[in-house]
């Protein structure tokens, strides 16, 4: 299939200015020659990365289809080191399927979802966690989480696995040349060396592994549920957070009957924020099933907003919810202190519960808001999102794994078991590090990496 030249819509659906067509493989230009008809230069094989103007016509019938601007790119200085062909059309659905049809005609095929990407790994230009990153910037929800990818797809994390994946092979070729020539078997001495190494080696994946909360929290963003009985004030904070009237507010109980879900970015963290019913006792039959949703989306949440009404004070019901929520992972908000009037309230040890005091119909705590959201995602640390941070569950579980085998190996090394049986779990990590990069990697997990990514990419 590496000999095949693939073609696909490499713009987003729907109507844009601009369409492209891109086209890979070594007969990119003879494929694009049948299909574009240049207005001026005859020449324009020769001259690579420039635009050249014509149109695009039908192979068959020879009837122009489109009004084109054509890049020619040579390899091996293109994304995927093959040449590269692409063709600017009119960015309409029916222009770009016309251009693409003409294009398969002339003997091309389809890409496969991430095939472009595929072959820029395969070709060596960028290893499998610089390919999986591309599908991460294409998704970045935020400015912090942009960031987070392009340290990836620079290959910081790259360079910090290979780094440990060395050391661990250079352990493995230790244990290795004492199985192959046993007058060089491993002493007291190089045991006591190879745990330092092991230990400095799962030092260094323990750092990566602290980051991956976060960098799975910037990649993906967080669950975060406002909650409390009717009335307090929910609606009203989803607006002020979101900055604009999302959610209907008025003052009878019980009118946010379903779960209404926003992202919102704060502070470079994506919130996928979600404003509920209100928890109370019920017995309308369609607010009974929005508190039902609320409750069960309270469980699926990384991150509880309890608001509470400052005018009325705990009440009974404010009690039962605190029960039902988890703690750690919640902030009280006590609403409407614009209120001159207002009860006692309890006091933040009480509830052992941080405690942010806001309006949320004049706009006032929202910045005290979001700062305490920020601490309590990020743990309180406050490391550059561009520093390299593992966001990928599947780099996380490997970096888990690896870190298992290695402590496996110090638990064996320290009952003096010979170096055959060590070496087992010392290869285990370097291959597993390998499957994050990609040098030890199988088709089939390959499969499933480029699957997740769009056609044209």
């Amino acid at each position: 299939m590496l000999n095949d030249t693939i073609a696909a819509i490499s713009t987003p659906p729907g109507e844009g200015g601009v369409g492209i067509i891109r086209i890979s493989g070594e007969r990119a230009l003879d494929i694009a020659e049948k299909v574009f008809r240049p207005a001026r230069s005859k020449d324009w094989r020769r001259e690579g990365f420039k635009l050249h103007y014509g149109h695009a016509v039908d192979t068959v019938t020879g009837e122009v289809i489109d009004e084109v601007l054509l890049a020619v790119m040579k390899a091996p200085h293109t994304y995927t080191r093959e040449d590269v062909v692409e063709i600017n059309c009119h960015g309409g659905a029916v222009p770009l399927r016309a251009v693409l049809k003409t294009v398969l005609t002339a003997g091309a095929r389809l890409a496969a979802p991430g095939e472009f990407t595929r072959r820029a790994f395969l070709s060596g230009r960028i290893d499998l966690t610089q390919a999986e990153s591309v599908i991460d910037v294409i998704r970045s929800k935020t400015e912090a989480s942009l960031k987070v990818a392009m340290s990836q797809l620079g290959g910081g994390l790259s360079a910090k696995i290979r780094s440990l994946q060395d050391r661990v092979l250079g352990m493995l070729a230790q244990l290795e040349a004492s199985i192959d020539f046993p007058e060089d078997d491993v002493d007291e001495k190089s045991r006591q060396e190879l745990r330092e190494t092991a230990g400095e080696i799962i030092g260094g994946l323990d750092r990566l592994l602290e980051a991956a909360a976060r960098g799975r929290i910037y990649r993906e963003g967080i669950m975060t549920v406002i909650a409390g009985r009717p009335n307090v004030g929910k609606s009203s904070l989803l607006n002020a957070l979101l900055g604009r009237e999302r959610a209907i507010v008025t003052d009878v109980p019980g009118t946010t009957r379903d779960v209404i879900e926003e992202t919102i970015n704060i502070r470079g963290i994506p919130l996928v924020l979600a404003d509920t019913a209100g928890l109370r006792e019920t017995g309308d039959l369609v607010e009974k099933i929005g508190v039902e949703k609320t409750r069960q989306t309270i469980e699926e949440a990384g991150l509880i907003l309890f608001v509470i009404d400052a005018a009325q004070g705990v009440t009974g019901e404010d009690c039962e919810i605190i029960k039902t929520v988890d703690r750690e992972k919640t902030i009280l908000i006590i609403n409407k202190i614009d209120v001159e009037e207002s009860p006692e309230l309890p006091l933040e040890e009480e509830w052992s519960i941080p405690r942010v005091e806001i309006s949320a119909l004049k706009g006032e705590g929202i910045e005290i808001l979001e700062e305490k959201i920020e601490h309590m995602v990020t743990g309180g640390r406050t490391g550059s999102p561009d520093s390299i941070i593992v966001s990928n569950i599947r780099h996380e579980s490997a970096l888990v794994k690896a870190r298992g085998s290695m402590e496996e190996f110090m638990s064996l090394a320290d009952e003096g078991v010979p170096p055959d049986l060590l070496s087992i779990d010392v290869r285990g990590a370097w291959e597993t590090l390998g499957e994050i990069t990609g040098s030890t990697v199988t088709e089939d997990l390959l499969d499933r990496i480029f699957n997740d990514f769009c056609i044209g990419k």
